[in-house]
């Protein structure tokens, strides 16, 4: 065993040697004078336009649009409009099943009838036979009282003139309160053919039944879903035979001439978006098209979304052709802020070190580290505040590491 350790840590000595005879050989190539100093390319510092913008995604919702929903319940018999057509306000967009509503109306306008009727007999005082019997005999009835009355009058003035007897006289009397008894009697009997209280009672049936028609109208109008507004039905939620409750959502419409998009932006890039710069969406489905925009609105909350922390950030798009659909997912591009003429450099040439942020100069044949201050940058270009002049150098990203002052052979592409 202890010639084997002494053996093996023989071996371990010598690939060591071997190794720091490698390195030591590599150093001295390295730095010895005669060797090239590596090729390095550099970009020059320019003005020019910087443009900083906030990438994102967001969802496309119509500016004016309605939720149509059922306010009626049963099975959808008729589908009268499809996704994406043109509607008017009011128009029929789909029909329920009203089979067992329209019995309803028929009975409850039956009943209104009847009602009527019965109501009508109570204002004449009866059934129309009874009261034609009862007004004839009245009027018959009064003919003769008058005769009465007259010959009553008549014997009277014979009874002063002792040309009639008290008899006479007695007998007219009695002819006169015979026929007024015998119209009491008809009065009777004609009040006697409507019980009391019936006139109320036969008003009442007609509310109701007045009031059953109106619910069975009010029901089939129902069965009836019509747009609220004037726009395209940009979606659909129903099919024929589907069976709705009331305030189930049969569609969506809205108007697609203008669009409000709801871009969501981390949080913490919230502070880089105001209201009224310009924003630009683009869609998958048409990626060759874009739509040009202004933010309308900053959000009011954060909310969640998947693993984002995001706020709603409203933005209004115009869209005359009606090629973007609502309830599309978007990409957009938010132009947060623009400096025209700046000192600009590739976002690539920027380093950090020691936490400070820097750049390789160009200082002769060799680099030398800057520390640099940064604005606004793009995805490609940052503008630089300070740290550097127009004109200058940087070295752009190398295989092996870069250190300052080492000599270098610049070129620019």
């Amino acid at each position: 065993m202890a010639l084997w350790e002494g053996g093996f840590g023989a071996v371990r000595k010598v690939w060591l040697v071997l190794t720091l005879a490698v390195l030591a050989a590599g150093g001295f190539y390295y730095w010895s004078p005669g060797r090239a100093p590596r090729e390095v390319i550099f970009a020059k510092v320019r003005r020019e336009t910087v443009v900083s913008t906030l990438s994102t995604n967001g969802k496309v919702e119509p500016v004016e649009f309605a939720a149509v929903r059922s306010a009626g319940e049963g099975s959808v018999s008729r589908l009268l409009v499809t996704q994406g057509a043109r509607v008017t306000k009011g128009q029929v967009l789909a029909e329920l099943e009203r089979g067992s509503t329209q019995a309803e109306l028929a009975a409850a306008e039956t009943r209104v009838a009847q009602a009527q009727a019965d109501l009508e007999t109570f204002t004449r005082g009866g059934g129309t036979a009874a009261l034609a019997e009862i007004d004839n005999s009245l009027r018959k009835a009064e003919l003769d009282l008058e005769i009465a009355r007259r010959e009553l009058d008549a014997t009277v003035r014979l009874v002063k003139k002792n040309a009639a007897t008290s008899l006479e006289l007695k007998s007219a009397e009695d002819r006169v309160r015979q026929i007024e008894q015998e119209m009491r009697g008809l009065e009777n009997r004609r009040g006697s053919l409507l019980p009391a209280g019936g006139k109320q009672a036969a008003q009442a049936k007609l509310r109701d039944a007045e009031s059953a028609v109106a619910l069975a109208r009010v029901r089939i109008e129902q069965a009836s879903i019509r747009a609220p507004m004037d726009g395209v039905i940009y979606h659909l939620a129903l099919r024929r035979g589907a069976y709705l409750r009331a305030g189930d959502l049969v569609a969506e419409v809205g108007k697609l001439e203008r669009l409000r998009v709801l871009v969501y932006v981390d949080e913490p890039e919230l502070g880089r978006v105001a209201p009224g710069m310009p924003v630009k969406i683009t869609w998958d489905g048409q990626p060759e098209q874009s739509w040009a925009g202004v933010v309308e609105q900053m959000p009011t909350q954060i909310t969640a979304l998947g693993t984002r922390q995001v706020g709603e950030v409203r933005c209004l798009i115009p869209n005359e052709s009606r090629q973007l659909p609502a309830g599309a997912n978007i990409n957009a591009e938010i132009l947060s802020r623009q400096v025209t003429g700046a000192l600009s450099i590739p976002k690539e040439a920027l380093r950090r070190e020691d936490g400070k942020l820097g750049v390789l100069r160009l200082l002769g044949n060799k680099v030398e580290w800057r520390t640099v201050k940064i604005g606004v940058s793009s995805l490609t270009r940052a503008e630089v505040l300070e740290g550097l002049q127009e004109g200058d150098a940087v070295a752009l990203p190398t295989e092996a590491a870069l250190a300052s002052g080492e000599m270098v052979t610049p070129k620019f592409p």
